[in-house]
This record gives C-alpha cells, structure tokens and sequence, in this order.
C-alpha cells in the first residue's frame, strides 16, 4: 500500500504531466520535442516519457504525433489545402516522414485520406467526429474475432 506521501507526490506529478499534455494539445503545430517540454516541466526527459506512457498511455512523441495527424485528418478532409501544406500546417517539417506517420496511424496515405474522405464529417457536430474519427495505431488495434 503507498504511503500517503507517495500518494501525494503521485497527485502532483500527475498535475505536470496534465500540463505537459495540454501543451501539446495547444502547441501541436510548433517545433516540440520531448528534451524541451521536460526541460520546461523541470524533469528529465526519461522520466516524463516513463511517467507521461504510464499516465496516458503512449509517450509524449507520439501523443503529439496522434494529435498532429488527428489535426491534418480534419484539414484533408475540409479540402482545399494540398497535402504537403497540410503536413507543415499541423508543425511536421519531412513531407515523408508526415505521410508515413499517417499512413501507420490511419491506415491509407494523406492523397488516398483526403480523396475518400472528404465531407465524410458532414453534418456530424466537430466534437463527434474527433472522436469517431480519431486514428487508431496499428498496433493498438484489436485483432479481429477468430
């Protein structure tokens, strides 16, 4: 059983890593990286990147990176921006890198997404289809039923 001090100290660095993820959150389209966000958070980058997986799930790196191709999901399928102005609209600055990440992360390239996917979110209120529509990891993915 944890002490009460260990609960508390829990408690707050609980607290930091809701400030570093509201940060991405806010800042996903500028030059962020893991070193600079524990730096401002005044902890060492392994230990946010231990303690932010074992808060949310995945690590800082790829939380911002969901976040970034979430944002360009909803920019291709608005329409009227190319790809490649999507990718560096949403803070990704290799065109390749972009596309691979969203090709791993949704499952068809951004030229395919954007294509099919278009108006797709019609009529769906914005915060709805965040959520539906948010992209799942390939390997986070259930397998299917057998």
């Amino acid at each position: 059983m944890p002490t009460r001090a260990a609960h508390e100290q829990r408690l707050r660095d609980l607290v930091v890593l809701r400030r570093v993820r509201d940060r991405i959150d806010r800042e996903y389209a500028q030059p962020l990286n893991v070193e600079a966000l524990a730096r401002d958070a005044h902890i060492s980058p392994g230990h946010l990147s231990r303690e932010f997986k074992r808060a949310f799930g995945e690590a800082p790196y790829s939380y911002l990176m969901t976040r970034r191709i979430e944002r360009a999901m909803a920019l291709l399928r608005r329409g009227g921006l190319s790809v490649t102005d999507v990718c560096f609209a949403v803070g990704c600055s290799s065109l390749g890198t972009f596309s691979t990440r969203f090709t791993e992360l949704v499952g068809v390239p951004p030229s395919i997404y954007r294509r099919e996917h278009a108006e797709s979110a019609n009529g769906i209120p914005a915060c709805m289809a965040k959520r539906v529509l948010k992209p799942v990891r390939n390997r986070e993915a259930q397998p299917a039923a057998r």
